[in-house]
């Protein structure tokens, strides 16, 4: 029997989607009618979605299964009063691999002190003031551990750090110190020499480094933000720099998006702004993503990644 899908993402993106998700289904053995528009709502068995799409009233989907999103960020969509749907948050191998390299990266400019580097060429031979410390003498505190930060994780440790992570629930994840609570939170904001953010937004998580927690962040400290805008208070983290207490930030993410042209971030010495690239869902990864989850709830094998709308991630 033939399974009807429904493409709602961006109609700029649609093209390269449709050829990616074809291979997929057929690489799944689905028989799949995958469309950007079905003439009666009730014909629909699944719906792959971005808010940035062409609707975003669900009820009239009745008989859809499930919501597949193609962002990792549900935020948006699990706020909706008209989905009723099961929800699935976009979980595949490019975006996780491309979250990873972004954060390793960033980590080690940080940790080898390359901007210096980079900016003074100026003729100075400077051995012994700029020789870095070892990879095993620096603590890198994740707050968030779900796929992506657990990767992440697990890449920093493997390159010798010594790696924290903080999660609401407790996890366990070899070689990590796991941690959960308040005093755990707190742990990993006063031994971090980098602090990389990784939550999802929730009512709970909006504003988590705020003005209160970054007095408890280890002087000195990076921040590096691939998470959520809404994570860190602004104002907060600029006053935080501004007084020594944090040493600088990479941002990718921002309480505003595309981040306004006269924002304060843009000429500020000690942050770097980054367009919301580092983890870009991939249209042939994620499509492998879908494809296995719509195979899975057909065959009565569960959805993977569920959205908990309770907690809103």
């Amino acid at each position: 029997m033939e399974i009807n899908v429904l493409f709602a993402g961006s109609h700029k993106s649609w093209p390269e989607y449709e050829k990616h998700l074809k291979s997929a289904f057929l690489e799944r053995n689905l028989s799949v009618s995958l469309k950007c528009e079905f003439g009666n709502p009730l014909e629909v068995d699944y719906i792959i979605y971005a808010p940035n799409g062409s609707f975003n009233d669900f009820s009239i989907f009745s008989r859809a299964k499930a919501v597949l999103s193609l962002w990792a960020g549900v935020e948006n969509i699990v706020s909706n009063p008209t989905l009723f749907q099961p929800l699935c948050r976009m979980v595949d191998l490019g975006l996780t691999q491309g979250m990873v390299e972004y954060v390793v990266a960033h980590s080690l400019r940080y940790h080898l002190d390359l901007d210096q580097q980079v900016l003074q060429q100026d003729g100075i031979w400077r051995h012994e003031t700029m020789i870095p410390k070892l990879a095993q003498d620096q603590t890198i505190g994740i707050l968030g551990l779900g796929a992506l930060g657990s990767e992440c994780a697990l890449k920093l440790n493997g390159v010798g750090f010594n790696v924290l992570g903080w999660s609401r629930n407790q996890k366990k994840i070899s070689n990590i110190e796991c941690l959960t609570g308040v005093s755990g939170f707190n742990k990993v904001l006063e031994s971090s020499d980098i602090l990389v953010l990784l939550l999802p937004l929730t009512k709970n998580t909006k504003y988590i480094l705020n003005s209160k927690s970054l007095k408890r962040v280890k002087k000195g400290a990076f921040i590096i933000n691939a998470g959520r805008g809404l994570l860190i208070n602004d104002d907060a983290l600029l006053s935080s720099i501004n007084e020594g207490c944090v040493t600088g930030a990479t941002l990718d993410v921002f309480s505003i998006e595309p981040l306004p042209s006269d924002h304060k971030f843009w000429k500020h010495p000690a942050i770097t702004v980054t367009p919301h690239i580092a983890a870009e869902t991939r249209p042939k990864t994620s499509s492998a993503s879908i494809a296995e989850n719509i195979y899975r709830n057909e065959n009565n094998l569960g959805l993977l990644n569920l959205v908990d709308k309770s907690e809103g991630y």
